[in-house]
């Protein structure tokens, strides 16, 4: 069983995975080939990805594949010759605990060191690709709006570097509309980011109120490129960018560069641990709703229906926990209220399971009476 088990979810899970990827990677697909990136960055950053997808994947597959085996072994009254035998439900439900907790392992691997690690280096990489964003500016009479409000013209890029003719203007404060000119330019890189410094040229400053132009020649001028194109900082990191051990620790360095609170850092952690648990709990649940229903001609679509729902109550559950430890950090221990309360639902469902015979007992003599 635990074999069938294993091969099933690995199955359902490459097929969830590559839906998943596809739709993102369409997505990032047209994103980077329209800032001229290449196929091999779009491969790398793909690929980062993959762990938080795999990371939302694996509880649906684990659900999935108990609920794929118990069906088929319903089906075939494999369980009901098992249950003959004298195993009650728990014993037949190891299997299932142990593919649960193999399961758990590969998602613990995930959420505490492989997500956070793959998120770091895409953001590094992100970051690399928003550096060299400029480049989309850099195209030979075309006419740009690299941000609302702002039009950037280039006549003609040499080889050397250099931009001729250049028209930028930037309307993007309501009171005055300011546009740039210039003979040349060059773009360089600083640590504040890049700049465009425009030789022989002139500002013209319109305002929108007194309807006045202003103009101003310069031999050069600086002009900041970060306010047209979002850099990153990879120097700071995110909490979601954090190993959990740092986490439920943090240092002093760690708050100031996230920018977040012990209390906040160590709830997050919890959440992260609670959350390992989820294809324990779905696996489980699968399992004990369908084993209450035995065998049925008509197949077992109900209890199907009924663990899916119990899944979305425990998903409604976690919904709510997150607002309340979002807004008071230091209730972290209900983190571990949707998880527990799973494990509680399957072990009463495989309690109820243990007597099905008593309970059709009482239901038809008390039809009869």
């Amino acid at each position: 069983m635990l074999s069938q088990l294993m091969m099933l979810f690995g199955f359902f899970s490459l097929l969830l995975i590559l839906v998943y990827w596809v739709n993102r990677a369409v997505r990032l697909f047209d994103q980077l080939i329209a800032d001229g990136q290449t196929l091999g960055v779009f491969l790398t950053l793909s690929t980062l990805t993959l762990p938080t997808i795999i990371r939302i994947i694996l509880p649906i597959a684990t659900f999935a594949a108990a609920i794929y085996v118990t069906n088929r072994m319903t089906s075939e009254s494999e369980l009901v010759v098992v249950q003959a035998t004298g195993y009650s439900s728990f014993r037949i439900a190891r299997p299932i605990a142990y593919f649960g907790l193999i399961v758990t392992v590969l998602m613990a691997l995930l959420l505490h060191y492989l997500v956070p690690v793959s998120t770091t280096e895409l953001n590094k990489r992100q970051a690399e690709i928003a550096e060299n964003a400029t480049a989309r500016l850099l195209r030979e009479g075309q006419f740009l709006t690299p941000t609302d409000g702002v039009t950037f013209y280039i006549r003609e890029v040499t080889n050397e570097g250099e931009l001729r003719d250049i028209f930028l203007s930037d309307s993007r404060n309501p009171l005055e509309t300011v546009t740039y000119t210039a003979t040349s330019a060059f773009i360089v890189r600083t640590e504040a980011g890049p700049q465009l410094v425009m030789v022989d040229g002139m500002a013209q400053n319109f305002e929108t109120d007194t309807r006045r132009l202003g103009t101003t020649s310069f031999d050069d001028l600086a002009y900041n490129l970060g306010t047209l194109v979002t850099l990153p900082d990879p120097s700071r990191r995110s909490a979601r960018e954090l190993v959990t051990t740092e986490m439920l620790a943090p240092s002093p360095a760690i708050l100031a560069e996230t920018r977040r609170t012990a209390a906040q850092l160590r709830a997050e952690a919890h959440e992260r641990i609670a959350r390992t648990f989820q294809p324990l709990v779905s696996a489980l649940i699968g399992f004990a709703t369908l084993l209450i229903g035995g065998f049925s001609r008509f197949g077992v679509w109900r209890q199907i229906l009924v663990a899916i729902f119990l899944l979305i109550l425990i998903k409604t559950i976690e919904s709510g926990v997150t607002n309340v430890v979002t807004n008071d950090p230091g209730a972290w221990p209900l983190t571990y209220l949707p998880e527990v309360t799973g494990l509680i639902i399957a072990l009463v469902l495989l309690g109820w399971s243990i007597r099905p015979a008593w309970l059709r007992g009482k239901r038809y003599q008390g039809a009869a009476a």
